[in-house]
């Protein structure tokens, strides 16, 4: 079973492998694995769950940085 901590600015839930979702496993969100427990950071400005990656918006999207000389 998960546990779900609600905090200002999103979720942290800790849960075991196979209770991972398909962006938990891809590391398409942070995950941090201490033993065999999974702790996941759901951000409240997450991109939908039906935008593909690298979609405008996606917080994971590369940012073109601009050079100064």
């Amino acid at each position: 079973m998960a546990v779900r901590i609600k905090l200002p600015g999103g979720t942290l839930k800790m849960k075991v492998y196979r209770e991972l979702r398909e962006r938990e496993r891809t590391r398409r969100i942070p995950v941090l694995k201490v033993g065999s427990v999974y702790f996941t950071w759901w951000s409240n400005r997450q991109r939908p769950l039906n935008d593909p990656p690298g979609a405008p918006g996606d917080p994971d999207r590369p940012q073109a940085t601009r050079l100064t000389p």
